[in-house]
């Protein structure tokens, strides 16, 4: 399962009414548990698990919730839990490969306010933020400040330009709202990760995605479950950086390079003419090669060898179970 929290919030950092400029009850009732159940035979059965829970946020007053992706990736079955315990079916009606948001529809009557979205860009590094995810009686609310905002590559041929980080970290990060000063959703819990204090020291932090990121293409996603535009091109690789060089770590059995035969240990040299150090190179190079169907031109390095690999890149979501109806 998704988020299994390892710590409590303490005390001193949980927030009270007093301490912040807005009206903070009001706001946490925005914020809901998420329960997922995917098929054992789903694209990410494997390594997301069957069995998923995590945060979503309210965003609309006819019960549209704000998540993250992963948690709701090939759902079946979908219920968001509320403040009072009250479990209410939904289902997931957009998935933005490129941002990470997912958005969910409640199939009744939530009776909670929404959370209205602000502007990520406004926040500035130092400023005080406050996290809530979970739900029920295992909602937690934390005091933090942002404590960088810069850009993210995830493992997964995912990245952002400028995504917030946050400490201290919140033990229920996966879908949790990020809410700023003014008390409206800036951002959303992805990850949890350690980072660099600056002074030899690493500290924990969360990684939520800006919302200035869904605010653009909010209604193409919930017109068409996507933006609408042809998709990027997918590799179906799991690569790391090590070195000031891109090592593919894994690949998805299934997947075009995989299929074109890329595997554990390539070190990927150069995309096209252009050489690659780090995953943002990689992923960029590879997206600026055309939309999904494309081939991609990879030099890597294998057993101190070069050679050129062609990889017939894919579409992600169509190797992805569609939501189904409850």
């Amino acid at each position: 399962m998704i988020d299994k929290p390892r710590w409590e919030v303490p005390d001193a950092q949980q927030p009270r009414p007093e301490e912040v400029g807005f009206d903070l009850d009001r706001a946490l009732r925005s914020v809901v548990h998420i329960e997922a159940e995917v098929p054992a035979d789903a694209f990410t059965a494997g390594t997301l698990g069957q069995e998923r829970a995590g945060s979503g946020i309210v965003i609309r007053d006819d019960g549209l919730v704000l998540t993250i992706g992963y948690l709701v990736t090939e759902a079946e079955n979908v219920v968001v839990i509320d403040d009072r315990g009250r479990a209410t079916p939904a289902h997931p009606i957009a998935i933005d490969q490129e941002s990470g948001f997912a958005l969910v529809q409640a199939l009744g009557s939530l009776d909670l306010p929404a959370l209205p979205l602000g502007a990520s860009a406004a926040i500035g590094v130092g400023e005080p933020v406050v996290m809530a995810g979970g739900g029920g009686e295992r909602r937690f609310a934390c005091r933090a400040r942002v404590v960088a905002k810069q850009e993210f590559s995830g493992y997964w041929e995912y990245h952002i330009n400028e995504a917030l980080f946050t400490a201290p970290a919140h033990p229920l990060w996966g879908g949790a709202g990020l809410i700023g000063p003014d008390g409206r959703l800036i951002g959303v819990g992805s990850l949890h990760v350690q980072q660099s204090d600056g002074r030899g020291h690493t500290q924990d932090v969360n990684m939520s995605v800006p919302i200035d990121l869904l605010t653009p293409v909010l209604d193409e996603l919930l017109r068409f479950g996507r933006r609408n535009k042809p998709a990027r091109p997918w590799l179906g690789l799991y690569s790391t950086e090590s070195g000031g060089r891109v090592v593919i770590a894994d690949a998805a059995e299934t997947g075009p390079a995989a299929s074109a035969g890329l595997r554990s240990g390539d070190i990927v040299s150069s995309v096209r003419d252009a050489s690659i150090e780090t995953l943002a190179d990689f992923y960029r190079e590879v997206w600026s090669c055309g939309a999904a169907g494309a081939e991609i031109p990879i030099e890597i390095v294998r057993d101190k060898r070069s050679l050129w690999v062609r990889v017939k890149s894919g579409d992600r979501a169509a190797f992805l179970r569609k939501p189904r109806m409850n």
